[in-house]
C-alpha cells in the first residue's frame, strides 16, 4: 500500500490541439461559414455526379419544343409550339380539294388531326421541364448542372495551379533574396503592369490564333493560372521573409537541415493557411473568369457546355423574351460564388483568430 502511495501513477499527457484542429473548432462555431461550406460541398457533389453520369447524362437530348416554357409558366403562350403545329398541319394539308384526282385526299384531315395531337403532346411534355427548354428543346436545368462540370473544374484546377506557381516562386524570392528576389520581382512587375482582364484576353487570343491548343478546358486552365499567380506570390514572399529569421528556422539550420528542407518542410507548413485562403479566393475569381472567356468566345468549344456558354446563348434569347436560361446559369453561378466567398472569409477568420 505504501509503495503505491510513494509511486502515484503519472498524470496522462495532454497534447495541445494543432493549428488545423483549432481552426476547425472555430469554424464549427461560425454558422454562416458552415452553411456556406454545405453549399460548396453540394455543388462539388453535383459536379462529380454529373461527371460520372449519375445525373444530367441526357442533357443534350431534345425534351420538348424549342424554347419550352418552364413548368411554373405552363399556361403561358408558347408561340414556337403553335408555329410548329401550324407548320406540321400546313405540310400535310393540300392547298386545294384533290378528292377527285387523289385517292389519299380523304386521309389528309386525319393526318392534320394527328399532327395537331402530336404538337399538343410535345407542348405538354415540354411544360414538365422545371426551367424550360433552350433553342433546341433541351432541359435548361440539366444543362446548368452539366455546365457546372466545366465552370467548377476550371475554377478549382486553375486556382490550384496558380497557387502552386505563386507559392513556389514566392518561397524562392523570400528565402533566397538577392539576385533571385530581384529577378522574380522584375518578372512579377511585368505581369502586374498590364490590366488583368486585358492580360487574360491577350493570352486567350494568342492561344487561339496559334492553333496549338485551340479551345478546350486545358487552354483555359493554363491561361488563368499563368496570369493569376501574382497575388499569392506577393503574400508568400512576404511570409517567407518574415519566417526566415525565426528561431525554429535557425534551429533547423543548426542541426544541419538543407535549404530545401527549411523552405518546404519547416516554413511552408507555417504559411500554408495563407495559401489555402488564397486558393478559395482564386477559385471564385477563376469561375467568373471562365464565364467571361466563354461568353466572349474564347472558352470551351461548341460541343461542350458551361455557365459561360449558357449566358452567351441567353443574350440572344432575351430579345424574344426567353429569360429562363439566363436565370438558371446566372443563379447557379451567383449562389456558388457567394457561398465560396463567405466560406473564404470564415476560413480566414478560423485560421487567424487575430483578425476577429
Amino acid at each position: 500500500m505504501s509503495a503505491v502511495l510513494d509511486n502515484p501513477p503519472a498524470p496522462p499527457v495532454q497534447e495541445s490541439p494543432g493549428l488545423w484542429s483549432l481552426a476547425w473548432r472555430r469554424m464549427r462555431q461560425d454558422t454562416v461559414g458552415m452553411v456556406s461550406l454545405v453549399v460548396v460541398v453540394f455543388f462539388l457533389a453535383m459536379m462529380l455526379a454529373s461527371y460520372t453520369g449519375l445525373i444530367a447524362k441526357d442533357w443534350s437530348k431534345e425534351r420538348g419544343v424549342s424554347y419550352a416554357n418552364p413548368s411554373f409558366l405552363a399556361g403561358a403562350e408558347n408561340l414556337e409550339a403553335k408555329a410548329m403545329a401550324a407548320k406540321e398541319g400546313a405540310s400535310k394539308t393540300p392547298p386545294v380539294d384533290l378528292s377527285d384526282i387523289d385517292p389519299l385526299a380523304p386521309r389528309y384531315k386525319e393526318w392534320d388531326e394527328r399532327a395537331a395531337k402530336i404538337a399538343v403532346t410535345e407542348v405538354k411534355r415540354a411544360e414538365t421541364l422545371a426551367f424550360g427548354g433552350d433553342k433546341w428543346g433541351r432541359d435548361v436545368l440539366q444543362k446548368a448542372i452539366k455546365g457546372s462540370e466545366v465552370s467548377i473544374f476550371v475554377g478549382l484546377a486553375s486556382a490550384l495551379l496558380a497557387v502552386t506557381i505563386g507559392t513556389f516562386l514566392g518561397a524562392m524570392a523570400g528565402y533566397w533574396g538577392g539576385k533571385v528576389n530581384d529577378f522574380l520581382e522584375w518578372f512579377y512587375n511585368i505581369f502586374t503592369s498590364i490590366p488583368y482582364i486585358l492580360l487574360i484576353l491577350a493570352f486567350a487570343a494568342v492561344a487561339q490564333a496559334s492553333g496549338k491548343f485551340g479551345k478546350g478546358i486545358l487552354p483555359i486552365v493554363l491561361i488563368l493560372s499563368l496570369t493569376g499567380w501574382t497575388g499569392i506570390y506577393r503574400l508568400i514572399r512576404a511570409e517567407y521573409i518574415k519566417h526566415c529569421n525565426r528561431e525554429y528556422v535557425k534551429a533547423a539550420q543548426a542541426i544541419g537541415a538543407t535549404n530545401m528542407s527549411r523552405m518546404f518542410h519547416h516554413i511552408l507548413p507555417n504559411v500554408s493557411h495563407v495559401a489555402l485562403v488564397q486558393l478559395s479566393q482564386y477559385t471564385v475569381g477563376f469561375i467568373k473568369a471562365e464565364v467571361i472567356l466563354s461568353f466572349l468566345g474564347f472558352g470551351v468549344p461548341v460541343d461542350m457546355v458551361s455557365w459561360g456558354t449558357m449566358l452567351a446563348e441567353a443574350q440572344n434569347e432575351l430579345v424574344i423574351g426567353k429569360w429562363w436560361q439566363l436565370v438558371a446559369a446566372g443563379a447557379s453561378m451567383a449562389v456558388l460564388v457567394t457561398a465560396f466567398s463567405l466560406f473564404t472569409d470564415s476560413l480566414r477568420d478560423a485560421l487567424d483568430p487575430k483578425l476577429k
